[in-house]
């Protein structure tokens, strides 16, 4: 009988792998991404001191987001990540899209936050 991994273990596995090589630094922290079935969070993270400099999530109260599992949500997520980076004088960042495929919410994320402000 075979035996089939879980997509969130295999996905906990290729974020491992991404992880190895990358590390936010104070010049150039790391937006990393999460994803669930009923939201989409981002946060700018320093690894040297191991802080989270800024966060924004289809959760938060102010966005008025209904449904927070659409691209539209994650668009709006990435709007505002790009502009509370650009409050606490962020401008570029190192992407780490948490060993998800780079389509659909990710990717509207991440295009979001290009548009707004921030470079990766």
């Amino acid at each position: 009988m075979i035996k089939k991994e879980s997509r969130n273990s295999m996905r906990v596995v290729r974020h491992e792998r991404i992880r190895k090589n990358m590390m936010g630094t104070s010049e150039t922290p790391r937006l990393c991404v999460f994803r669930s079935n009923t939201g989409i969070y981002a946060q700018i993270i320093d690894d040297e001191t191991r802080t989270t400099l800024v966060s924004a999530s289809s959760l938060d109260k102010n966005l008025n987001i209904k449904n927070g599992s659409n691209v539209e949500a994650a668009k709006v997520v990435g709007k505002a990540i790009a502009q509370a980076a650009a409050k606490a004088k962020i401008t570029k960042v190192v992407f780490d899209r948490g060993g998800y495929l780079y389509h659909g919410r990710v990717k509207a994320l991440a295009e979001a936050a290009r548009e707004n402000g921030l470079e990766f």
